[in-house]
């Protein structure tokens, strides 16, 4: 591991093991935004870890990974994840990050963005759902087609319609609507063609669940090794061992697969490639890893307090958000049998592995 590396990941383990608590997750629940530990973020500079200056210091995808799969660890109650995209768009569309909180939104499904031009300026109308703290951020990060090109666009959301919504973990997921009346800053095409935010969100929740699914590993080993029944602890079972080496085993997957997702991005490869085998497999490992959990648990991991059921409660959430492992099976599917008889084995072996990426200047 770098030097960059090791004190990134000490970085962001010391300020959100000291400031993530019961309190602060109660609070934000009920609404409250964490606006010390943004502010503590932000000055960090672990929010811009993918940004062309961060690039000049040595930090790049490795860096994020871990302050990511932190966040998912911790369950860090801010856009944490969602910002270090957004600038990474911003950075490689060329964009200056606006101040303030940031997000990204993925426009797919139901959602009907569009870009256009009128007289000098850029017009974004059209709704985007589920936003991660949409309500909170003070721009949105996102992509739409303009004419048969993607484009990044950054929009502010003081002009829109803003619809409040949650999650299963209390986490604000808003609705956007933009009414085409607020010009935003002219878009950019996005660079390399595939990359979109969707599949970065994507990307992103792989390493959230893959720090989640650690989380839950520990508290049930140390519960398993503490919790006594017939005079000795529940962890000397053989059915719970093999219910630990389980869950271990789906830890370490998510965590594999996430880590090498960030490594494909990071060398060139494409985006909706990455994210759909790092989602497929995250999402497998979060269902598994929550209901061993509370297997090892009993009753007890289901009160709202305890931190098992915090950490699955974003588990099933973060599954299902930016695409579901069937979404992105279906996607990584369809291009597989696209590429024919000849082309599967050379993009199992070439780009999928990144042995033919490139690495990306941000």
């Amino acid at each position: 591991m770098s030097e960059m590396r090791a004190f990134v990941g000490e970085t962001v383990e010391r300020i959100l093991r000291d400031a993530v608590d019961e309190r602060l997750l109660a609070d934000a629940e009920r609404g409250e935004w964490p606006e010390a530990l943004w502010r503590t973020v932000v000055a960090s500079g672990l929010a811009g870890v993918l940004s062309a200056e961060s690039a000049s210091l040595g930090a790049g995808w490795p860096e994020a990974f871990d302050i990511v799969a932190a966040a998912g660890r911790h369950c860090a109650p801010l856009p944490l994840p969602e910002a270090i995209g957004a600038v990474w768009l911003l950075s490689l569309a060329g964009i200056e990050s606006p101040v303030g909180p940031i997000t990204l939104a993925a426009a797919g499904g139901d959602e009907d963005l569009r870009l256009a031009r009128q007289g000098h300026g850029w017009r974004l109308a059209g709704t985007a759902a589920r936003v991660p703290w949409g309500g909170r951020a003070t721009h949105v990060v996102l992509t739409a087609d303009v004419g048969a090109e993607p484009h990044v666009a950054c929009a502010p959301t003081s002009g829109c319609r803003i619809t409040p919504g949650e999650n299963l973990a209390g986490e604000p997921r808003d609705t956007l609507e933009f009414s085409g009346e607020g010009v935003i800053a002219a878009p950019v095409p996005a660079p390399h063609g595939r990359v979109d935010a969707g599949a970065l969100g994507a990307l992103l929740r792989s390493a959230q669940i893959a720090g989640a699914a650690q989380a839950v590993l520990d508290l049930s080993l140390s519960y398993a090794n503490t919790r006594r029944q017939f005079d000795r602890p529940i962890g000397r079972f053989q059915a719970v061992q093999q219910s630990l080496a389980v869950l271990a085993a789906e830890a370490v997957a998510a965590r594999m697969a996430a880590e090498h997702a960030f490594f494909l991005a990071g060398s060139g490869g494409r985006m909706e490639d990455a994210a759909a085998i790092a989602k497929i497999r995250a999402g497998e490992a979060a269902g598994r890893a929550a209901a061993i959990g509370h297997q090892v648990h009993g009753a007890i991991g289901f009160a709202r307090e305890h931190r098992l059921n915090l950490l699955t409660r974003r588990l099933w959430s973060w599954r299902a958000e930016f695409g579901a492992e069937t979404v992105w099976a279906d996607r990584l599917g369809r291009d597989a049998v696209a590429r024919g008889a000849d082309g599967l084995w050379p993009w199992i072996t070439g780009e999928l592995s990144g042995a033919r990426g490139e690495e990306v200047k941000t």
